[in-house]
This record gives C-alpha cells, structure tokens and sequence, in this order.
C-alpha cells in the first residue's frame, strides 16, 4: 500500500491542533509540521502525536512555509490540512486506498463552514479541493498568500479530475475568525504586497475582494472584484466561476439586481452547471417580479442539486433556498396553498432554516407549522466568497 505524508504549518494553533490530528494520525505514515513561531503549546501537542515539528523564521510567506515541510516528507503522496479542519471520520478508511491510482493528484470535499461556532452544518460552502498529490513530482507551493498548488506547470492545462468522497471540515470562516481584526490587516497587508510586484496574479485582487467582502465593505469588495476580472481577461483567461459568484453576491447584498442583469446570463452561458449563479438569477427575477420565470429557474436549481463541487457552491443553493424563493413566489401569486408547500419543503431540507420557518409561523397557527420553536434557527445571509 502506497504511503502518506501529512503536512501542515501552524503558528498558535492549540485550540484546534488537537482536533485535527486526532482525525489523521492513525492513516498517515509520517507528519511533517513546520511551526513559524508558536508561543502556546502548539508545539507540544504536535509532538503528542509523534509528529516531527520543524522550526521555521516567519518571512510573511506561507508558500515558502509549506513548501519547507513538503523538502521533508518522505512518503509516496502528501496530504495538506490546516489546523482549523478535520477530516471526518466517516471517511477516513477510504484515505489509504484513494491512492492506488494512476492520478498524480486527487480532490477531496471541503465543507468551508460559515457563520456562529459551533457551526449549522447547513451554513457551508463546498468546494473540490486540490488536497493529495504524489510526492517526488515536483509540486510544491506558490503565492505568499492564499498559496495554491503548482498543478498546471506539473501536469499542464488537461489532467484527469478526479472527487474523492472523503470530506474535510473546515472552520476557519467561522465568526471567531472572521471577527479577528488583526488577522484581516495582515491579510490586506501581505496581498496588497503581493499587488505591487509586476505581472501579478488576477487572483490577488480577488483575495482582496474576498477579505473586503467578510469586513461587509462591499463597495471596495465590488472594486477589486471587478478589477479581478479585467485581469483575467487580460490575460486572455476566462475568469474562475467564484470570481463570478462574489461580484454577483455583492450586487444582491447591496440590492443592486439592476447591475447584475443581463450581465449574469453571459456567466451562465460559460458556467451552465454551476447552480449558485442560477440560483442568484431566480434572485433577480424574484426581485424584478418575473415570479413564474423566477420559479422555473428556481426548479431547475433543484435538477442541478449541489454536486458540481468544482465550483464554489453555497449548501441549499440547490435543494432549500430555492424551495424558500418558490414559497416567496407563489404567495405573490396569490397560490398560498403553493407557498405553504415550497415553505415545508424546504425545511424538511434544512430543519432549522430560519427564513422558512418565519413564513411558514406568519401563514399558519404557530401549533400546526410542526417544529420544535425551542431549536435556535441558523442565520440566513447570503454568503458569497471564500479563498481557497
């Protein structure tokens, strides 16, 4: 059986530490963690669990971080966490035998949650992720910042894309990270760095975006998204799917559905199974009062469901979000009986969405809607971004 390397880097990390290697260590034949400078007990957790923990100078540059980690690893293939994630244990037997395989590199289902901690399951962006590679094939890290994988210089443009059905929590978008003032200026920081070199990534302005976007300043999130795009475009790529999906999820947020119409049609023409895009263009034809065009595509969001995980894609984008916007419809319709029924749809798919929950409080006596009012319900905001 081929073997496995995890690697990570940490700095501070005990309060996640634990919970991350205590999903791993029993699969993995080696872990390999560069520590950057951790003054808790990071350290010695780490060591807990046998791993080798390498000391490193913080240069403010997370792929040379990870890249001194993966000089180390000895095993066939490398798996890379962070130390905010777990890999569910549901999962964790398929891991070791993922890698008899001719691939070079394999995805996994990242579930990137969102909102109060501990995490609604139902607040979630999923998103297939670069995390397994074969060692020795001269992958390693690049950007000083969101560092991703050098994946189209080792394989080239067309490679074989392969899911595994092995999921990786991750809770680094979660409000007690979100909320980290400091961790937002240093982000803006080393990425407006990353801004003045010549010839820099598209991407970078996305990032910025993104960061922005979970400060809620949405005006210099919509700027630098934008100019995202150009950059792209530029350079004579199509821009990324979740490119798209932020700029269209800052538009709605600030009620601006007459600056993402028809512009989203065009999306979709290139992204036709991404279902977070139709979902938002139900948004715009909700808001427009196109109620039974807004159905028809909220119908079809439900025939996409949320298995494209290659792009971005926001849980119940394809199953109780549109079920809700289908209520909101018909009751503009004047079809309550309709309305009621899209309502119980959608929380038999999502038993604590508060949206649903108040419509459904509102057309009916609170003793016949059917759910337990002592369950605290989970925020509905509509989220739009998330660096990979």
């Amino acid at each position: 059986m081929k073997t496995l390397s995890l690697c990570m880097i940490v700095k501070d990390e005990e309060k996640w530490i634990g919970q991350c290697l205590e999903s791993i260590h029993r699969v993995v034949d080696e872990m390999i963690i560069v520590d950057t400078g951790s003054t808790d007990q990071t350290v010695e957790i780490c060591q807990s669990y046998g791993a080798t923990v390498l000391p490193y100078t913080w240069n403010e540059n997370f792929a040379d971080a990870r890249n001194h980690g993966l000089k180390h690893a000895k095993s066939d293939w490398i798996l890379w966490l962070d130390a905010d994630e777990e890999v569910d244990q549901k999962d964790i037997s398929k891991l070791k035998e993922a890698l008899d395989t001719e691939e070079n590199i394999l995805l996994i289902q990242l579930i990137n949650y969102f909102g109060d901690f501990p995490p609604d399951p139902d607040q979630a962006f999923l998103l297939a992720h670069h995390r397994l590679f074969r060692n020795h094939m001269g992958f390693r890290f690049e950007n000083a910042i969101h560092e991703k994988l050098n994946v189209s210089e080792v394989l080239g443009d067309i490679y074989e894309v392969t899911i595994l059905p092995i999921r990786v929590h991750h809770y680094g978008y979660t409000d007690p990270f979100v909320k980290n003032k400091n961790k937002l200026e240093r982000n803006l920081r080393m990425l407006e760095k990353e801004k003045e070199k010549e010839g820099y990534s598209p991407w970078v302005d996305y990032h910025i975006a993104s960061e922005y976007y979970r400060a809620e300043k949405y005006t210099e999130s919509f700027e630098y998204v934008n100019e995202s795009i150009r950059g792209f475009v530029r350079n004579k790529q199509v821009p990324p799917s979740l490119i798209y999906k932020l700029k269209y999820a800052v538009l709605l947020l600030v009620g601006s559905h007459e600056g993402a119409w028809p512009g989203i049609e065009k999306v979709i023409e290139i992204y036709p199974d991404y279902v977070d895009l139709h979902f938002y263009k139900g948004v715009i034809l909700f808001l427009q009062g196109e109620y039974d065009k807004a159905i028809q595509v909220f119908n079809h969001c439900l025939e996409l469901g949320e298995e494209h995980t290659i792009h971005l894609v926001l849980k119940g984008s394809g199953s109780f979000h549109p079920h809700y916007y289908i209520g909101r419809c018909q009751e503009k319709r004047g079809n309550i009986e309709g309305a009621i029924a899209a309502y119980r749809m959608a929380i038999e798919q999502s038993h604590h969405y508060e949206p649903a929950i108040q419509e459904l409080q509102r057309l009916l006596p609170k003793e016949s809607v059917g759910l337990d009012q002592s369950v605290s319900v989970a925020s509905s905001k509509m989220e739009g971004s998330v660096s990979d």
